[in-house]
C-alpha cells in the first residue's frame, strides 16, 4: 500500500454503525480517526458536526448501513452532506455492507428498487465515489454514476480456510444465485462444487429441495454474501448431512444475524461459522461455533490506493496482500 501514515490530506470519519471498524481502518493507515459528533436531538433528529476543518482533504466515511439500517443510512447521508459543505476535496462513501441490496428489481408490478433509491441518495448528498464488500447484486454497481469500487471478501475466507488443510472439500452455494461467488472459492481452493437447489416462498423462508453435485463423503463448506435469519444455512446444512457430508462450515461476509438466525445456526450441524466484520455483531446475537475475520487490513489498502490515485482493481481478486 502507498504510504499514508500521517497524511494530513486524508480523512477517515465515522457514525454510530461501526465505529470499532473505522477504527481499526485508521490503525492500518497510522493516522487517527476524524473527528465527527454525530448523535440525536429530542425529537429523535439526527445531529452531525464535524469537529476539525475538512477543506481540501480526500475523507472516507465509513458507515455500513445495517440495523437500525434507517437510522444508519441517514447518518451517513447527513455525514456526506456535511463534508460536501465543509469544502472536502473528494468524499468517498465506504459501505462495507450495503442497506436494501436485495431491493434490486421488480418481480412484479408497483415495487419499488430500493437499491438503486439508496443509491440516488449516496450520490445526491456528496459521494463522490463508493467503496463497498461484496454486494448482493452486482447490478447495483451500475446504480451509480460515480466509480463504484466493489472488493470481495473470498480471498479472505480462502485464507482462513487453506490454514485448516482440509482434505477432499467441496464448495457448496446455497442457491443458483450465489454460483459465481462459490465457484470463485472452490477455485482458489482447488475443491469442486455443489449447488442447493431450493425454493423460496416467502421472504426470509426457504425450503431445500436437491443437492446438485457430488458430496458424499466430502467436507463441506457452504459460502454466501448475507447470513440472514440463519434458515438458507441450516436447512442447507442439513441436506448436506443427510446426502453424507463428512463435515459442513459455513461462511459469509455480511452477518446480519437477524430474529431467530442464533437459535437456527447453533441447532445446524456445522463444525464452524465464518463471517467478517463488515456488520457488527453484539454479543447477544453470536451464534456458538463463530469466527470473525476483519476486513480493516483489505479496507485500509483500498482506501490507501484511491488516496493515492492507484489501481485498486488488484484488490478484486486477491492479488495484493493486506
Amino acid at each position: 500500500m502507498a504510504p499514508t501514515r500521517g497524511d494530513e490530506k486524508l480523512k477517515v470519519l465515522t457514525g454510530n454503525a461501526h465505529p470499532r471498524l473505522a477504527t481499526a481502518i485508521c490503525g492500518e493507515l497510522g493516522i487517527q480517526l476524524g473527528q465527527a459528533e454525530v448523535g440525536r436531538f429530542r425529537n429523535g433528529e439526527i445531529r452531525c458536526l464535524v469537529k476539525e476543518s475538512v477543506r481540501g482533504t480526500d475523507c472516507f466515511v465509513v458507515q455500513p448501513t445495517c440495523h437500525p439500517v434507517n437510522d444508519n443510512l441517514m447518518e451517513l447521508l447527513i455525514l456526506l452532506d456535511a463534508l460536501r459543505r465543509a469544502s472536502a476535496r473528494r468524499i468517498t462513501a465506504v459501505v462495507p455492507f450495503y442497506g436494501y441490496a436485495r431491493q434490486d428489481r421488480k418481480t412484479r408490478g408497483r415495487e419499488p428498487i430500493t437499491a438503486k433509491l439508496v443509491a440516488n441518495l449516496i450520490t445526491v448528498a456528496g459521494a463522490r465515489r463508493v467503496l463497498t464488500v461484496d454486494l448482493h447484486a452486482g447490478q447495483i454497481q451500475g446504480f451509480f454514476d460515480s466509480p463504484v469500487d466493489h472488493l470481495s471478501a473470498v480471498p479472505l475466507l480462502v485464507d482462513h480456510f487453506r490454514q485448516k488443510r482440509l482434505k477432499n472439500v467441496v464448495v457448496v452455494s446455497p442457491d443458483p444465485g450465489g454460483v459465481a461467488r462459490a465457484r470463485d472459492m472452490a477455485d482458489r481452493l482447488g475443491a469442486g462444487m455443489a449447488i442447493v437447489d431450493k425454493r423460496r416462498p416467502e421472504p426470509n423462508v426457504s425450503e431445500v429441495m436437491n443437492i446438485i453435485g457430488r458430496v458424499r463423503d466430502k467436507v463441506a463448506i457452504l459460502v454466501d454474501d448475507i447470513i440472514d435469519t440463519g434458515g438458507t444455512i441450516a436447512e442447507a446444512a442439513r441436506a448436506l448431512v443427510d446426502q453424507g457430508a463428512t463435515q459442513v462450515f459455513a461462511c459469509g461476509t455480511h452477518p446480519v444475524f437477524s430474529g431467530p438466525a442464533r437459535a437456527r445456526l447453533d441447532e445446524a450441524p456445522l463444525s464452524e461459522i465464518v463471517v467478517t466484520d463488515t456488520i457488527p455483531v453484539p454479543p447477544e446475537q453470536r451464534p456458538q461455533r463463530l469466527t470473525v475475520l476483519s476486513v480493516a487490513p483489505l479496507l485500509a489498502e483500498a482506501i490507501g490506493r484511491i488516496h493515492n490515485d492507484l489501481s485498486v482493481s488488484e484488490l478484486f481478486d486477491g492479488r495484493v496482500s493486506y
